[in-house]
Protein backbone atom coordinates (compact mmCIF):
# COMPACT_ATOMS: atom_id res chain seq x y z
CA UNK A 1 0.00 0.00 0.00
CA UNK A 2 2.95 2.59 0.64
CA UNK A 3 4.19 2.11 -3.11
CA UNK A 4 0.51 2.84 -4.03
CA UNK A 5 0.67 6.51 -1.94
CA UNK A 6 4.52 7.08 -3.06
CA UNK A 7 3.06 6.78 -6.73
CA UNK A 8 0.29 8.73 -6.08
CA UNK A 9 1.73 11.38 -4.01
CA UNK A 10 4.67 11.35 -7.08
CA UNK A 11 2.12 11.60 -9.94
CA UNK A 12 0.20 14.53 -7.88
CA UNK A 13 3.30 16.03 -8.25
CA UNK A 14 4.18 15.75 -11.39
CA UNK A 15 0.60 16.77 -12.16
CA UNK A 16 0.97 19.83 -9.86
CA UNK A 17 4.36 20.75 -11.67
CA UNK A 18 2.63 20.57 -15.12
CA UNK A 19 -0.43 22.34 -14.28
CA UNK A 20 1.95 25.24 -13.46
CA UNK A 21 3.27 26.20 -16.62
CA UNK A 22 2.01 28.22 -19.07
CA UNK A 23 0.43 27.61 -22.24
CA UNK A 24 3.90 28.48 -24.19
CA UNK A 25 5.93 26.20 -21.90
CA UNK A 26 3.86 22.71 -22.36
CA UNK A 27 2.56 23.52 -25.94
CA UNK A 28 3.83 20.23 -28.29
CA UNK A 29 2.70 21.76 -31.46
CA UNK A 30 6.27 22.64 -32.39
CA UNK A 31 7.32 18.99 -32.13
CA UNK A 32 4.02 17.81 -33.70
CA UNK A 33 4.84 19.97 -36.72
CA UNK A 34 8.20 17.86 -37.01
CA UNK A 35 6.87 14.87 -35.95
CA UNK A 36 4.06 14.33 -38.12
CA UNK A 37 5.11 16.82 -41.48
CA UNK A 38 3.23 14.65 -43.64
CA UNK A 39 -0.03 15.72 -41.95
CA UNK A 40 -1.02 11.53 -41.10
CA UNK A 41 -5.05 10.66 -40.63
CA UNK A 42 -5.66 14.04 -41.91
CA UNK A 43 -8.69 13.40 -44.15
CA UNK A 44 -10.10 10.99 -40.55
CA UNK A 45 -8.90 13.69 -38.64
CA UNK A 46 -10.58 16.87 -40.77
CA UNK A 47 -13.83 14.67 -40.34
CA UNK A 48 -13.99 15.03 -36.28
CA UNK A 49 -15.22 17.75 -34.18
CA UNK A 50 -15.45 18.31 -30.64
CA UNK A 51 -17.74 20.65 -28.52
CA UNK A 52 -15.41 21.47 -25.30
CA UNK A 53 -16.33 24.62 -23.20
CA UNK A 54 -19.16 25.99 -25.52
CA UNK A 55 -16.58 26.36 -28.60
CA UNK A 56 -16.22 23.47 -31.65
CA UNK A 57 -12.83 22.16 -31.77
CA UNK A 58 -11.57 20.54 -34.95
CA UNK A 59 -9.12 20.91 -37.62
CA UNK A 60 -11.01 23.68 -39.03
CA UNK A 61 -11.30 25.84 -36.50
CA UNK A 62 -7.65 25.14 -34.73
CA UNK A 63 -5.76 23.36 -37.70
CA UNK A 64 -4.15 19.96 -37.95
CA UNK A 65 -1.41 20.27 -35.15
CA UNK A 66 -3.54 22.17 -32.66
CA UNK A 67 -6.26 19.48 -32.95
CA UNK A 68 -3.84 17.20 -32.63
CA UNK A 69 -2.56 18.44 -29.31
CA UNK A 70 -5.88 19.13 -27.96
CA UNK A 71 -6.66 15.37 -28.65
CA UNK A 72 -3.55 14.52 -26.85
CA UNK A 73 -4.25 16.26 -23.99
CA UNK A 74 -7.55 15.41 -23.63
CA UNK A 75 -6.69 11.93 -24.04
CA UNK A 76 -3.73 12.37 -20.90
CA UNK A 77 -6.85 13.99 -18.73
CA UNK A 78 -8.89 10.92 -19.40
CA UNK A 79 -5.92 8.43 -19.44
CA UNK A 80 -3.92 10.01 -16.53
CA UNK A 81 -6.71 10.94 -14.19
CA UNK A 82 -8.27 7.42 -14.37
CA UNK A 83 -4.95 5.40 -13.40
CA UNK A 84 -4.63 7.96 -10.62
CA UNK A 85 -8.08 6.46 -9.43
CA UNK A 86 -6.90 2.74 -9.99
CA UNK A 87 -4.33 3.58 -7.55
CA UNK A 88 -7.06 5.19 -5.10
CA UNK A 89 -9.65 2.12 -5.52
CA UNK A 90 -6.62 -0.08 -4.38
CA UNK A 91 -5.95 2.18 -0.95
CA UNK A 92 -9.44 1.98 0.01
CA UNK A 93 -9.61 -1.46 -0.90
CA UNK A 94 -6.69 -2.32 0.90
CA UNK A 95 -9.02 -0.58 4.08
CA UNK A 96 -11.91 -2.89 3.04
CA UNK A 97 -13.80 -0.31 2.20
CA UNK A 98 -17.21 -0.98 0.41
CA UNK A 99 -17.45 2.10 -1.56
CA UNK A 100 -14.17 2.02 -3.00
CA UNK A 101 -15.04 2.74 -6.02
CA UNK A 102 -17.15 5.30 -5.65
CA UNK A 103 -15.02 6.80 -3.13
CA UNK A 104 -11.97 6.90 -5.29
CA UNK A 105 -13.86 8.73 -8.36
CA UNK A 106 -15.07 11.24 -5.57
CA UNK A 107 -11.25 11.42 -4.53
CA UNK A 108 -10.90 12.26 -8.32
CA UNK A 109 -13.12 14.49 -8.95
CA UNK A 110 -11.76 16.98 -5.75
CA UNK A 111 -8.39 16.68 -7.07
CA UNK A 112 -9.17 17.84 -10.88
CA UNK A 113 -11.64 20.75 -9.43
CA UNK A 114 -8.41 21.91 -6.99
CA UNK A 115 -5.68 21.39 -10.16
CA UNK A 116 -8.33 22.91 -12.14
CA UNK A 117 -9.06 26.02 -9.83
CA UNK A 118 -5.23 26.75 -9.16
CA UNK A 119 -5.04 27.11 -12.86
CA UNK A 120 -6.90 30.03 -12.66
CA UNK A 121 -3.55 31.83 -11.20
CA UNK A 122 -1.43 30.89 -14.02
CA UNK A 123 -0.65 33.17 -16.13
CA UNK A 124 -2.40 32.17 -19.82
CA UNK A 125 -4.03 29.22 -18.25
CA UNK A 126 -7.72 28.75 -17.34
CA UNK A 127 -9.33 26.46 -15.13
CA UNK A 128 -12.15 24.73 -16.91
CA UNK A 129 -15.14 22.63 -15.18
CA UNK A 130 -14.98 20.72 -18.67
CA UNK A 131 -11.80 19.29 -17.94
CA UNK A 132 -12.64 18.34 -14.54
CA UNK A 133 -15.53 16.34 -16.04
CA UNK A 134 -12.94 14.71 -18.26
CA UNK A 135 -11.20 13.59 -15.46
CA UNK A 136 -13.81 12.46 -13.40
CA UNK A 137 -15.36 10.12 -16.55
CA UNK A 138 -11.24 9.16 -16.85
CA UNK A 139 -11.32 7.77 -13.48
CA UNK A 140 -14.91 6.11 -13.66
CA UNK A 141 -14.42 4.34 -16.80
CA UNK A 142 -11.09 3.17 -15.56
CA UNK A 143 -12.20 1.88 -12.10
CA UNK A 144 -15.38 -0.26 -13.56
CA UNK A 145 -12.72 -1.42 -16.31
CA UNK A 146 -10.21 -2.16 -13.77
CA UNK A 147 -12.67 -4.26 -11.35
CA UNK A 148 -14.43 -6.43 -14.70
CA UNK A 149 -11.43 -6.89 -15.14
CA UNK A 150 -10.14 -8.26 -12.10
CA UNK A 151 -13.20 -10.36 -11.97
CA UNK A 152 -12.73 -11.47 -14.66
CA UNK A 153 -9.32 -12.61 -13.95
CA UNK A 154 -10.27 -14.59 -10.58
CA UNK A 155 -13.48 -16.39 -12.21
CA UNK A 156 -10.74 -17.44 -15.09
CA UNK A 157 -8.08 -18.16 -12.06
CA UNK A 158 -11.23 -20.29 -9.99
CA UNK A 159 -11.96 -22.62 -13.39
CA UNK A 160 -8.47 -23.10 -14.11
CA UNK A 161 -8.10 -24.34 -10.68
CA UNK A 162 -11.22 -26.85 -10.42
CA UNK A 163 -10.29 -28.17 -13.35
CA UNK A 164 -7.00 -29.30 -12.08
Amino acid sequence: MKKYIILIFGILIMLFCISSMTYEQQTIVPTLQETLENKPFYNLLSKLEVTYWGQTISVETRGYYYFVEFLIRKGLHFAGYGFIAILIYRIYRKFQFQLAGICSVLTIFVIASMDEYRQTFVDGRTGIFDDVLLDTYGAITFVILFKVIGTLYRKMKQKMNVES
